[in-house]
């Protein structure tokens, strides 16, 4: 069998190179990552999927699954690329504060579902990152510091293993599989559809709040203090920014699980720091998270670069505010913590991330940028020398990464050994492979 018997094979749609809307097929959210991919192939659902890995398995090839491409590294040369889009079913059962997604499905649906209902998901920023990829991967995102890794929110997960044979995986069934899969990313199943706890969230706080360049040292400062004592109810992420052709600013992106009175009483210090250009905090609804960052909603070409930090002191500041954000766009610092250096018992992959912070620099990858931006990039993380961990989020590794630089050792060996007992003829590939 070959690459050319899949249109026979699947009820959902399959482009091979030179069919119209292949290219279109094969881009990832990034568009600076190329997928020289042999075949893209949309499944119409779950049955779809597992007559697609029957078939590579026969035919000795591989399969990429990308939901919406958000995490793609460009290391898939003449694989079958499988979008599940389709598969986008959001059920929400609200007694049991569960939510049943088909692995198409993006953040914005689950929040739009649950919130009217005072349920969240532990999204991210962007509501149209797809809930599956950002889940294997373990997923950080604004309840991270309450609730931890999204990961670890996972009841149960419907796959297709290595055989083209469905299954449902939980931590009685299969506990190996199950926590490797909650954070250890893509590479060991295809996943169909996930079943995740909600967590009340009746009322929330948040907002933007912006200021000229000049009060970057104010903010800065009241960046530190609120981090240091912050509720795990409060999220804050304080960015650098340098938009094209506008003058340079500062903000404070901010989310509290909890009455805006008191999300305001957190929020009091900032309220001293002068020359505010625009000031968006109030009450916010779940489905409207995604407005607090107002990250873009199409495919752009970007270069982006993570790093988990040991730590945040006043040398680290100074070394981050000495040089300008050019030719970056974004200097951007998380505030970690809480659930998420605590796991529970019972935790995935992702385990524990001991670092407070999390910098993430972000450039245009255009031609007449890409160089300059990686440059800059290497120079932050230069600079800042000891501050840097080495370890770096699963879901925010770039092209260029590997997966063995989100792993302890120890986890890395374990996730290998299920590789290479649930896929031996590597029928699946992730993003980021464990064995890469």
């Amino acid at each position: 069998m070959t690459i050319n018997d899949l249109r026979g094979v699947l009820e959902g749609r399959v482009l091979l190179p030179g069919d119209d809307g292949f290219e279109a097929a094969t881009t990832a959210w990034n568009l600076t990552v190329r997928q020289p991919v042999a075949a893209v192939a949309e499944a119409a659902d779950a049955d779809d999927v597992a007559a697609l890995v029957r078939h590579a398995r026969r035919a000795g090839m591989t399969v990429a699954a990308q939901p919406t491409g958000h995490g793609a590294s460009g290391d898939v040369d003449g694989l079958i690329l499988l979008r599940t889009g389709l598969l986008n079913k959001v059920e929400v059962h609200a007694e049991e504060r569960v939510v049943r997604v088909g692995a198409g499905a993006k953040w914005g649906q689950v929040l739009a579902a649950a919130g009217p209902l005072g349920l969240t998901g532990l999204s991210g920023s962007a509501p149209g990152v797809g809930v599956t990829g950002y889940t294997l991967g373990g997923g950080v995102g604004w309840f991270s510091r309450k609730h931890g890794f999204a990961s670890d929110s996972v009841r149960a997960i419907d796959i297709v293993d290595a055989d083209g044979e469905p299954r449902r995986v939980t931590a009685e069934s299969d506990p190996d599989l199950f926590w490797a899969l909650r954070g250890g990313g893509g590479d060991f199943a295809i996943v169909t559809a996930l079943e995740l706890d909600l967590y009340p969230a009746p009322v929330l706080y948040g907002g933007r709040v912006v200021w000229p360049e000049h009060r970057t040292r104010a903010v800065y400062d009241a960046f530190l203090e609120l981090t240091a004592e912050a509720p795990r109810e409060l999220s804050v992420w304080i960015n650098r920014f340098q938009p094209p052709g506008a003058p340079p600013v500062v903000t404070l992106d901010l989310v509290y699980l909890g009455e805006a009175a008191d999300g305001e009483d957190l929020l009091r210090r900032i309220d001293k720091i002068e020359d505010a250009i625009s000031d968006s905090r109030g009450v916010v609804s779940v489905a409207d998270l995604g407005t607090i960052t107002a990250e873009p909603v199409d495919p752009v070409p970007s270069i982006t670069r993570a790093e988990l930090l040991t730590g945040l002191d006043a040398d680290a500041v100074d070394l981050l505010l000495a040089k300008p954000v050019e030719p970056l766009i974004n200097v951007q610092i998380r505030h970690l913590g809480g659930a998420l250096a605590e796991p529970g018992e019972g935790a995935g992959a992702s385990g524990a991330v001991a670092e407070p912070y999390l910098l993430g620099l972000l450039g245009l990858g255009l031609p007449h940028t890409a160089d300059a931006t990686r440059a800059k990039q290497a120079e932050v993380v230069a600079d800042l020398g000891a501050s840097i961990s080495g370890r770096k989020p699963y879901t925010m590794l770039s092209p260029g990464d590997t997966a063995a630089q989100s792993f302890s050792g120890s986890t890395l060996a374990r996730l290998r050994e299920i590789k290479r007992a649930r896929d031996p003829h590597n029928v699946f590939r992730a993003n980021y492979p464990v064995l890469g």
